[in-house]
């Protein structure tokens, strides 16, 4: 896998700054441009439970760095900018030889991770009123694609995304994607599916529309519609209301579907896949407690992007997904902010999810079973020399049973140590 030395991501961090200076006759281009450098120190370490686990552990120890230049517009009625980003990776710790971690990309012909990788990439946008196009690089947060922010280098994807705002209240969105940059590689690829067979079989793009309607102040819809060329066709259909209780109560409800079929050529195959999904959330002060269900149907499993992409739009994602055949999941939740108590910054975060009924091609249903427990203390500075420097400990616990007998999953506890800041020149 290529990697960018040290040299060259400094000279992507120049370029990426020295950008704006053809245009800086352009005021507006510059007065509402902004630079920001993101800094990710992060500890991950994964240990495996079963006694015939192929590593008994895995982890590394990383620097990252997400260099932005975001451009404001410059003037009249079609109006135009720039954006440019450069992220970079380096391994800290000398344990290569763990095996893949899902943070650094591994080097089977070394056995170990390499020690730094990255990517840059640059967006042109256009605007009219309140519709804009990006073209470049995407970092969308949509029902159909998503970035994945949770290791070192941002998953991001290239394309063309036009969003528009020209009806109050109502928000239009359209575009094509074309290549992804997953959260452990230095380079694009076109999309195929993560959890399909081992071929990876590659689409030209993904195609997409959807909107978004803000009914009243606490009652909003959304539709999405994707089709990943020759894979799959994907409907998305979500509503969120926020209830006010009285009393300082708050009700939080979310209801989401999705339903999968096949594409065109159905490279992969016939996908029947429906699921649904819903989350409440009871809010009193800094306390909110959640419960959530979800369900898949069918007789194929909800399809991923390769990297694993996230999915966040299914109420039950978590390090282990509960997107497999036929499972059958829920969740509780119990969210503090501690900023109820006069400390604000700190944040705490526990739930527990169990999965059942997973389809492995075995009579024993209801012996597939698979749990995740998460706990999240985060803390933001809020003043003085390190104000805005963030940490957080991340504890995961997971748990597998497949197939009738003993036959055991992937279980594993691990732990996550994160300091993160951001510097905006």
């Amino acid at each position: 896998m290529q990697t960018l030395s040290k040299t060259k991501c400094g000279v992507l961090a120049v370029t990426c700054l020295s950008c704006v200076q053809p245009l800086s006759a352009r005021a507006d281009f510059l007065e509402d441009s902004k630079v920001t450098l993101g800094l990710r120190n992060a500890y991950i370490d994964r240990d495996f439970k079963q006694s015939d686990a192929p590593k008994s552990r895995v982890g590394s120890w990383t620097q990252g760095f997400d260099l932005r230049f975001i451009s404001g517009y410059t003037e009249g009625p079609v109006q135009f900018g720039f954006d440019t980003s450069a992220q970079w990776a380096y391994r800290l710790d000398g344990g290569g030889g763990r095996g893949p971690d899902s943070v650094i990309p591994y080097d089977a012909s070394r056995g170990e991770q390499v020690r730094e990788y990255g990517r840059s990439n640059a967006t042109a946008k256009i605007r009219v009123s309140k519709t804009e196009l990006k073209l470049g690089e995407l970092r969308p947060t949509l029902p159909v694609a998503y970035i994945d922010d949770s290791r070192q280098l941002i998953t991001t994807y290239q394309g063309a995304l036009l969003e528009s705002k020209e009806w109050e209240g109502l928000t239009l969105t359209g575009g094509r994607i074309t290549e992804i940059a997953a959260r452990e590689s230095s380079s694009h690829e076109k999309i195929y599916l993560m959890n399909g067979p081992d071929i990876k079989r590659r689409s030209d793009g993904l195609n997409f529309a959807g909107a978004t309607y803000q009914f009243t102040p606490g009652l909003s819809g959304t539709y999405f519609y994707g089709q990943l060329e020759d894979i799959y066709k994907q409907h998305y259909l979500g509503l969120t209301d926020v209830f006010d209780l009285g009393g300082g109560y708050a009700l939080k409800t979310d209801l989401r579907y999705y339903q999968n079929s096949e594409d065109g050529d159905a490279l992969y195959g016939k996908i029947d896949n429906k699921t649904y999904g819903a989350m409440t959330t009871l809010k009193k002060a800094g306390h909110a407690f959640g419960i959530g269900y979800q369900r898949m149907l069918g007789e194929s499993a909800f399809p991923l992007f390769n990297g694993y992409a996230p999915q966040p739009y299914l109420v039950n994602w978590s390090t282990l997904g509960f997107f497999k055949p036929n499972e059958s999941s829920w969740q509780l939740r119990y969210d503090y902010d501690f900023a109820a108590m006069g400390a604000p910054g700190l944040k705490l975060m526990t739930r527990y999810m169990r999965g059942t009924g997973i389809d492995r091609g075995s009579n024993a249903l209801d012996k597939n079973v698979e749990s995740e427990s998460n706990l999240v203390l985060s803390y933001v500075i809020q003043s003085g020399l390190f104000k805005n420097v963030g940490f957080e400990w991340r504890h995961i616990e997971v748990k597998t049973r497949f197939g009738s007998g003993s036959l055991s999953g992937p279980d594993y506890d691990e732990n996550r140590l994160i300091t993160t800041y951001t510097y905006q020149f």
